[in-house]
């Protein structure tokens, strides 16, 4: 069992509903903030990411916690049939909308409301199941993991992109010192959420990433895992098939 970290210390609401309202709260200023104390690095761990999945050629893409739909608009360059973005937060879901009509993609994905631990779709319909940097929201981190097996077909696969934690010195401790002390400060700042931007690197820290995340891949149904570190072991892409 991990340690359960939620954006909003001291309130009894369940870690889903104040992971919503994290959200909600942070939804306008995110996508500034995101590639801002990123230095733009995140463009190219999702470009890397959806890479992964180049032979797999799928036709038919879910992108689960897809927030604004960065991931989504990536997953296009694999030229899918059709790509659809689920999340709980409707503030995140409003701006990704604006952000695909204003790309002219609005008509090649579809963004709908929908708990990432009971997926609204059937067994055996997605050719790939893609996360970036939303697995660690996931109130049940199994259970999510188990409803993303279920609506995969077989032979499709799971590609999650996700923070891990740095272990090479002395990267670790500068990663460490901008990651738990500059960054919070400045989301806290430019986003008017005093809790979001601590929570980021308390989440970070308390998910279980690299071996120990394999084996829940494995556990949960998914086979041929494998991790693949990026920039030092900032974030990791993870894979596995049905």
């Amino acid at each position: 069992m991990f340690k359960e970290v939620k954006p909003y210390t001291g309130e009894n609401e369940d870690k889903k509903v104040q992971v919503a309202r994290m959200f909600d709260n942070i939804s306008k200023s995110y996508d500034f903030l995101n590639h801002f104390l990123s230095a733009g690095i995140d463009f190219y761990w999702r470009k890397k990411a959806v890479g992964q999945l180049k032979d797999l050629k799928p036709k038919k893409i879910l992108d689960v916690a897809t927030g604004t739909a960065d991931f989504a608009v990536e997953a296009l360059s694999l030229q899918p049939e059709e790509v659809i973005g689920v999340d709980i937060s409707e503030g995140m879901l409003e701006q990704g909308k604006k952000k695909l009509i204003k790309k002219g993609l609005d008509k090649k994905i579809r963004l709908l409301k929908g708990d990432s631990e009971k997926l609204p779709f059937k067994d055996n319909i997605f050719d790939a199941v893609i996360v970036a940097f939303g697995v660690r929201n996931f109130e049940d981190l199994e259970k999510g993991l188990a409803d993303m097996h279920r609506v995969l077909k077989k032979g499709g696969e799971v590609l999650i992109l996700e923070f891990s934690k740095p272990r090479v010195v002395p990267f670790k401790q500068i990663y460490n010192f901008y990651f738990n002390l500059i960054l919070p400060n400045i989301g806290r700042l430019v986003s008017k959420d005093d809790s979001a931007y601590r929570y980021l690197p308390e989440s970070v820290q308390a998910f279980p990433d690299g071996n120990r995340f394999l084996k829940l891949l494995d556990k949960t149904g998914f086979t041929e895992t494998k991790s693949i570190p990026l920039t030092f072991g900032i974030c990791s892409i993870y894979r596995g098939k049905k």
